[in-house]
């Protein structure tokens, strides 16, 4: 098994946190976290995958173990994030990669592809959408909401996406033995997400979303002019991101691999095995 490292690199005066294995001279897998979690989702994912991979996984910024300032000192959207993970790249020393999108990870995934598009080799989606056909609606009402409406009213009825329950029940849903599920992944999302300030970093970046969603049709023609090589892991009971939207990618990408497995949002926590071998069966194929 690969030892993992953990190490900060300083990017603009902000650090990145980051979990590294592998060789330094294989091939990148560029494994980009989502909501409300970090790094921490792939601990177990990364030594699975570094006999085959330089892995690396970086803490967004205002998430896990990297900065978090203030919505005052930074400014929380998609796009900025992104511009931080560009910034993260050069200085780790990554020119080519396949990006791993999970959740928040797709949108900066997809455009780390559209503003460097010959850097990106390969894409694995778990859980990382592109098509309107993922949205749950009942999910994904408040924030459009929030969104196209930053009222009090909104707000008040987007907070409880913060709490507790809210954050453990991502990690339960659509899981068949939720035994499986590490109570200690939600405790640690949990820890961190109630850090001072980081509620109005998540409100910010709920309400910048739609921006995501109106990057989609740039994604789908980035898709379907590259044909890049395209896995899509996802589980099939998942309620935020619904498994329509994985099997959506086919339309674009004619030899996209579509696996459903019989779980929910953060599959690794119930399925890593499944996962990494799917994986690693699929990346010997280009």
């Amino acid at each position: 098994m690969s030892v993992v490292h953990h190490r900060t690199v300083s990017v603009d005066g902000l650090e990145v946190f980051y979990r590294e294995a592998g060789p330094g001279d294989a091939p990148v897998l560029l494994l980009l976290h989502g909501y409300p979690t970090s790094s921490h989702m792939f601990r177990h994912l990364i030594p699975a995958l570094a006999e085959r991979y330089r892995v690396i996984a970086p803490d967004h910024i205002g998430f896990g173990r990297s900065s978090a300032p203030s919505v005052d000192e930074f400014e929380y959207t998609f796009a900025a994030l992104t511009d931080v993970t560009l910034r993260f790249l050069d200085a780790v020393g990554v020119e080519k990669y396949t990006i791993y999108t999970q959740d928040y990870g797709a949108p900066i995934g997809w455009r780390l592809a559209l503003e460097n598009p010959d850097a990106v080799v390969g894409v694995i989606s778990q859980s990382g959408n592109a098509y309107e056909d993922g949205f749950v609606e009942d999910f994904w009402a408040p924030i459009w909401a929030y969104g196209a409406n930053p009222s009090p009213e909104n707000e008040l009825a987007l907070r409880p996406a913060l709490e507790r329950e809210a954050v453990e029940w991502q990690y339960k849903h659509g899981v068949p033995d939720v035994a499986r599920v590490d109570p200690d992944a939600w405790e640690h999302d949990i820890a961190l997400l109630h850090r001072p300030g980081v509620d109005r970093a998540q409100l910010a970046l709920f309400g910048d979303y739609h921006t995501n969603r109106e990057l989609y049709p740039r994604v789908q023609e980035w898709l379907r002019r590259s044909q890049v090589p395209l896995l899509v892991v996802w589980g099939n009971n998942d309620e935020i991101f619904g498994p329509a939207g994985a099997r959506a990618f086919q339309r674009d990408v004619t030899s996209a691999r579509v696996e459903l497995l019989d779980g929910g949002h953060f599959l690794l926590e119930s399925h890593l095995d499944d996962v990494a071998q799917i994986i690693l069966d699929w990346c010997i194929s280009f």
